[in-house]
Formats: structure tokens, C-alpha cells, sequence
């Protein structure tokens, strides 16, 4: 822009003297200003060209900016809508491990309540707050376990860092995830409980093993020695007694042989009749030396039912042995063996009654548990077998008990043949 010109003109005018002007200082000042006003104009031009140019760049930035505002509105909306959703917690605290944020499944695992909606934040317990630091410091992906009270079970959950907090001062967050667990932890001690049961179970079974052999020769010598003493009356008390506990032992061994057996049944035609005749024999110095009878008076002497002979007779140990234990001395165990329709085809049914304290109600539900005993002695797998056996043999076990009056199992097995 040009300037007015510096060079002026000094007039002294007296009082009632006429101004007089030089025609040439008129037209340069003339000339001076016309050269200013075009240079006022040009550059009230360029003035507007560039506020129109700042105009649409500011027009442009704006609604780039609008563009971002939305798009990272649209984001967090987005992000929002997953951590919603989301299977496991998302805690973010400050640098001081304060809870900044918690999304909703965070607040179902901390507080064990599957509440809807957005409940408020939550406090973190100290006891998390302490493996929140120590996460912290771990390398990132680190996963550290916390267990605590909800209800009535336990619960665990899995804490990892996903963002590490900048200084206190910058004011920074850290991001943890948190995953509940509690259903692998229970697993995996499932998996160590049976890895423990199946090694206790296997070295249970050669243990059995290892006992049955010599048991066997000390029944047999057991025999002998009852044999030579028959006129001995002291001598065969004694050997009775040998017998029954070495068959009391006997049918303790088979049941923990039967209960982790694998091998399956092989089931033949079979006379139960005559099964349950010798097994009486073989519990008679039991019954003998506890002062007690069993009847058994079959009406046929033949019934024919589809059995492995060997392990359907460690059932009828174990319900004689269970009655034996259940009554007092001079009562009697009633065995009895029938053929009754049910269901439109034969079945074997097979009772064992004794006269003993009977089963309370609140035994009824667990008497066929393994491991469920009120005998201290006792492993609580006999009627576990029987129930096993006989379900392997396609039939059922029952049971009816009164207090104080007695307890009858009955077995119910299918019959070979259509007869009734």
C-alpha cells in the first residue's frame, strides 16, 4: 500500500489574505491520493479473497471435525455396546487402584448377582485391590486366581492386565480382565479326585488280589481242620469261627474286586435255586457263630435266569452279611425265592428278610452310595455292588425298612422261558 506523500507545502495565510494554491502541488497531491485509495483497494481485495479462503478452511475443518466427533461417538457406542455384552469383567482404576469403571459382568462376578441393568460401581475389596497391584507388576498377560465367598460355594476368579498405568501425576488407567473360573477349577479338582480314586482303585484291586489268594488256602485248610476235629466239640466252636471270619473277609475282598472291576459280566444260564442253596452253606458258620438261622425253603427246585454265577453271588453275600450285622442273636433271616409275572414276562424274585434294627429314613436315599456306611468297619461298597450286579444283570434292587421292625431286600431278575 502506498503512502501519502511527506513532502508538503508550508502556506502562512494573514488574517483577510486569499488562499492561493500552486496548480501543480494540487495535482500531485491529487495523484498521491489516488494512488492510495487504488492501493486501500487492492488490498481490501486480497483481504477478502483470504478471508473467504480462511472461510471455507474453516468450513472444511469443521466438518472434519463433526465427522470425527461422530465417528468417535459411533465408536463408543460400539465399544459400549460390547463391553455390555461382554462374557468377562473389564475393571479399569487409577493409578492409585481406584475403580474408575466396571462393565456389567464385572459387577455379576464381584457381587455373585446376575442383576439387570446398569448396577452402580462397585467398591473393590482390598483383598482384590492387593492382587490387582501385584498383576500390575507382573509382566502384561499375566493371570493370578482371587477366591471369595459368594453364597454358599466358593468362587474363583481369573485376573489378568491388559493396560499398564502411566504415572499418577498423567493421571493414567490400568485394565484388568476378569474371568470366573470357578467351573474349571471344579473340573480340574474333579480330574485330580478321580486320578487319585483310580490310582487308590487300582492298587486297592491288587491288594485284593494279593488277599484273595492266601484267604482262599486258609478256607481250605480251614475245612480240613473241621474235618479231623469233628469229635473235638471245643475244637470245631473254634474252627466255626475261623470260618466265618475268613468268609466275612472273603466277601469283603470280592466286593472291592467287583466294585473296580471293568471286565463285563458274562451271563449264562443259571439255576438261582440252587445258587442261593449253596451260598446259605457257605454263610452257615457266620449265622453259627452270631446265634442266628436263615430259612430257606424254595418251592422249585429249578429257576432259570441269565447270571454271572460269580458276581450274582457276592450279592447275596453282601444282603446276608448287611442282615446278619442288623440283628440281634436268636432272630432268623428269611430267603425266598418265586417266579411272578411283571410287566407281561417272567421275573425272579428273590427276598431277604431279617428281623433286624431296620434302615432309618434318612439312610434310605444313601444306603447304595459307595463309600455310605454306619458300620465303622465296613468299606460301605456291599450294597454299592449289589446294586451294580444287579442292574448288570437287567433286573432292579428294592427295598422296604421300618425302624425297629426289620428291612427286606428283594431282587427282581428275568427269567429264561416263558413261564409264569
Amino acid at each position: 500500500m502506498s503512502s501519502l506523500p511527506s513532502t508538503r507545502r508550508e502556506v502562512s495565510v494573514q488574517a483577510n489574505e486569499p488562499i492561493s494554491f500552486d496548480r501543480n502541488s494540487l495535482a500531485q497531491a491529487f495523484e498521491s491520493f489516488s494512488h492510495v485509495a487504488g492501493s486501500l483497494e487492492n488490498s481490501y481485495a486480497l483481504l477478502q479473497q483470504e478471508v473467504t479462503r480462511l472461510r471455507h478452511e474453516v468450513e472444511t475443518k469443521n466438518r472434519d471435525l463433526a465427522r470425527s466427533l461422530s465417528e468417535n461417538s459411533r465408536m463408543r457406542t460400539y465399544l459400549a455396546g460390547i463391553l455390555e455384552v461382554l462374557p468377562c469383567g473389564v475393571l479399569s482404576v487409577d493409578a492409585v487402584f481406584r475403580l474408575r469403571f466396571a462393565n456389567p459382568q464385572a459387577h455379576v462376578l464381584l457381587s455373585g448377582r446376575q442383576d439387570a441393568g446398569h448396577p452402580p460401581v462397585l467398591p473393590i475389596p482390598e483383598t482384590l485391590r492387593s492382587l490387582l497391584r501385584e498383576v500390575a507388576a507382573q509382566p502384561r498377560g499375566t493371570e493370578r486366581t482371587w477366591a471369595f465367598e459368594a453364597g454358599e460355594d466358593p468362587r474363583f476368579l481369573a485376573v489378568s492386565c491388559v493396560v499398564k498405568s502411566k504415572s499418577a501425576s498423567a493421571g493414567g488407567e490400568t485394565v484388568f480382565i476378569v474371568r470366573d473360573v470357578t467351573q474349571e477349577k471344579r473340573l480340574e479338582e474333579e480330574r485330580e479326585f478321580a486320578q487319585r480314586m483310580q490310582a487308590l482303585a487300582e492298587m486297592t484291586t491288587v491288594l485284593a488280589h494279593e488277599i484273595r489268594n492266601p484267604l482262599g488256602s486258609l478256607e481250605l485248610f480251614a475245612g480240613l481242620i473241621r474235618d479231623a476235629t469233628k469229635e473235638h466239640a471245643e475244637v470245631s466252636q473254634w474252627v466255626v469261627h475261623m470260618q466265618a471270619g475268613l468268609r466275612a473277609l472273603s466277601a469283603t475282598v470280592n466286593n472291592v474286586l467287583q466294585f473296580h472291576s471293568m471286565v463285563p459280566s458274562q451271563l449264562r444260564p443259571l439255576n438261582v435255586v440252587r445258587l442261593l442253596a449253596d451260598t446259605i452253606e457257605f454263610l452257615q458258620p457266620l449265622a453259627l457263630q452270631r446265634g442266628m438261622g436263615i430259612e430257606f425253603a424254595p418251592d422249585e427246585k429249578e429257576i432259570l435266569i441269565p447270571a454271572d454265577g460269580h458276581r450274582l453271588q457276592q450279592v447275596f453275600f453282601n444282603l446276608t452279611i448287611n442282615a446278619f450285622r442288623a440283628m440281634p442273636s436268636g432272630t432268623t433271616l428269611k430267603v425266598r425265592v418265586e417266579v411272578e409275572e411283571q410287566s407281561g414276562r417272567p421275573m425272579a424274585r428273590i427276598d431277604f428278610e431279617d428281623e433286624g434294627v431296620g434302615i432309618s429314613m434318612d439312610h434310605l436315599e444313601k444306603i447304595f452310595d459307595p463309600g455310605f456306611t454306619t458300620v465303622k468297619s465296613s468299606p460301605g461298597l456291599g450294597l454299592a455292588v449289589c446294586k451294580r450286579v444287579v442292574a448288570q444283570h437287567k433286573g432292579r434292587i428294592e427295598v422296604q425298612s421300618e425302624a425297629g421292625k426289620g428291612t427286606t431286600f428283594s431282587l427282581h431278575l428275568p427269567v429264561l422261558g416263558k413261564r409264569v
